[in-house]
């Protein structure tokens, strides 16, 4: 006797290959329990995960300061 975990079986009354085959499941409209929200519902649409670096570089002699061209985008900045 095996403890493995068994696949549902795809040939079932409520499967998603069934619905799919029967053009339900794709998850868009009023489709009851195979519906999605709408995109602009989603938690992170338009919402950037990173910020652009914004670096600035003084000179130690003449104190000037120089800006970077254009950041990068990234998650965290590391100097060693």
């Amino acid at each position: 006797m095996s403890n493995k975990r068994k696949t549902a079986s795809s040939l079932k009354r409520g499967s998603k290959y069934r619905a799919k085959k029967r053009g339900l499941a794709k998850g868009t409209g009023n489709l009851g329990r195979y519906s999605k929200p709408a995109v602009t519902k989603f938690k992170l649409t338009g919402a950037k995960t990173t910020k652009k670096t914004d670096l600035r570089y003084t000179c130690s002699v003449c104190k000037k300061t120089h800006a970077q061209k254009s950041g990068i985008r990234a998650k965290r900045l590391e100097f060693q």
